[in-house]
């Protein structure tokens, strides 16, 4: 799977959706879907209390560090990252070969429970994002390359005919 596939508005809402209802559920403070380059694709919640474009990215750092270390100690895949703080909490998800979810919460918050409300989240993207490879198989998107601060603007706002 190379790449992001081309996104739509509605692929772009049904991830704002699928934010704004973990958030609901979860009482986590934000939750963004980063690719795995480091550009956000889509955030919700408490956006003004963080810098998510840098959390974005070094995320992503992080995941690729953290991939890095589960192969030398013969993993696969380690699918979650938890980072504990005083007073906020973060745990990355892995959602497919490109995409991250990231959830920051109150520290106060389980683990476990947003790990539990994680679950349904990153398999509801994962599906958008397969109907997405579906519409436009041969096409992907490199935003790392592109180095936009606002990626918004290359989605797709209605289906191709």
């Amino acid at each position: 799977m190379p790449g992001l596939p081309p996104l739509i508005e509605e692929d772009v809402q049904l991830l704002d959706r699928a934010l704004d209802d973990l958030l609901r559920r979860s009482e986590a403070a934000t939750a963004l879907i980063i690719d795995k380059g480091g550009p956000l694709i889509s955030q919700r919640g408490a956006l003004d209390n963080f810098d998510t474009t840098t959390i974005a990215a070094l995320a992503a750092g992080s995941f690729c560090a953290t991939q890095a270390i589960a192969e030398r100690v013969g993993e696969t895949n380690f699918s979650n990252i938890y980072q504990q703080g005083e007073h906020y909490s973060l745990i990355f998800c892995n959602i497919d070969d490109n995409v991250l979810l990231v959830v920051i919460f109150n520290a106060k918050i389980s683990a476990g429970a947003i790990k539990y409300y994680t679950a349904a989240t990153v398999e509801q993207v994962s599906l958008q994002l397969q109907r997405a490879r579906q519409r436009s198989p041969r096409e992907s998107v490199d935003l790392v390359s592109m180095n936009v601060l606002d990626v918004s603007s290359i989605f797709i706002k209605k289906p191709r005919p």
